[in-house]
């Protein structure tokens, strides 16, 4: 099978022509959640348009565009469902009709946790299983969840969709999404200044001026001796930890896979996961193994090709 993918996230849209269990030909472009879809759409149909060419792949050979959004969506309705300051447009936009009129071809939108989950399935650190979870550490804490090799669906879109704001911490931080102590909001990039500033000594700390720290500057500064990086990262890492284990209480997974530019740092951060899984996840007989995801940022273009067998 052959599809049109796009992995639609803040700040850019990855499209590729994706055949089977790989990418033939793809490029990013730019794009700002905050000024709509809409005027996105004809950049993206475009940039289709050019990767058929320079694949050789004609237009008829595809079953679909498949989209994974960076929001809540829903496969039965097949259209965006609630966003999160990102592409506020999207939920008012008919994405099936305009793909049709302008490629001529089948639309299908998922999550892209919930896309990137089914590329790991498929190909990559959750094959061969049949119960999965899948959580993407970065700005945002995506989550996704699979039972019996299928994604969960429900009604209104969220089952299995909104890993990063299950609540960890009581009276914690307030999170983007209104609710209080959120993984995302007690764990993520977009919150690492406020979190290294509470920690002890944080105002006066090596990280204390910049406005914006990345966890590759977090583990650098941690490493180098920096105290509050140090009780930073370790306060992060606790989340983690604390979430993976509601995950695996909420889903009973065979696997848990782990995404996200901050797995670069995969050999200190999965050994302590795993090692609170093993003391605190209630699983009789066995610990449920926690995976790094091995197919990087082409996980969600991939997932297209599964998608596509189970709805088309």
């Amino acid at each position: 099978m052959t599809a049109l993918a796009i992995d639609l996230g803040g700040s850019h849209a990855a499209c590729a022509v994706v055949r089977d269990s790989g990418i033939v030909a793809s490029k990013s472009i730019g794009a700002d959640g905050g000024s709509g879809l809409g005027g996105l759409l004809p950049a993206i149909r475009d940039t289709f348009l050019e990767l058929l060419k320079t694949a050789g792949v004609d237009r008829a050979e595809c079953s679909a565009v498949v989209m994974g959004f960076c929001g809540i969506t829903s496969a039965r309705e097949n259209r965006v469902l609630a966003t999160n300051a990102k592409f506020d447009d999207a939920p008012h936009l008919d994405l099936t009709a305009w793909f049709k009129e302008q490629l001529g071809l089948p639309f299908l939108i998922e999550n892209d946790a919930r896309l990137a989950l089914l590329g790991e399935y498929g190909y990559g650190a959750a094959r061969g299983t049949r119960d999965a979870v899948m959580v993407t550490l970065g700005s945002g804490i995506g989550g996704a969840a699979m039972l019996d090799g299928r994604l969960i669906q429900s009604g209104h879109g969220l089952a299995g969709t909104i890993g990063g704001h299950f609540p960890v911490v009581l009276n914690g931080r307030r999170c983007t999404c209104g609710n209080l102590g959120c993984a995302e909001s007690e764990a993520s990039t977009t919150f690492l200044p406020e979190i290294y500033l509470e920690q002890a000594g944080g105002a006066q700390g090596a990280l204390a001026a910049r406005k914006a720290i990345g966890f590759a500057e977090l583990f650098e500064a941690a490493e180098a001796g920096d105290k509050p990086a140090i009780a930073a990262l370790d306060h992060c890492l606790r989340v983690w930890s604390v979430l993976t284990v509601a995950l695996i209480h909420a889903y009973d997974p065979e696997v848990v896979v782990f995404g996200g530019s901050v797995m670069k740092r995969e050999a200190q951060i999965l050994p302590r996961l795993q090692e609170y899984v093993k003391a605190h996840a209630w699983t009789p007989g066995r610990t449920v193994p926690l995976r790094s995801a091995e197919l990087g940022s082409n996980a969600a273009l991939l997932g297209a090709i599964p998608l596509m067998e189970y709805s088309l």
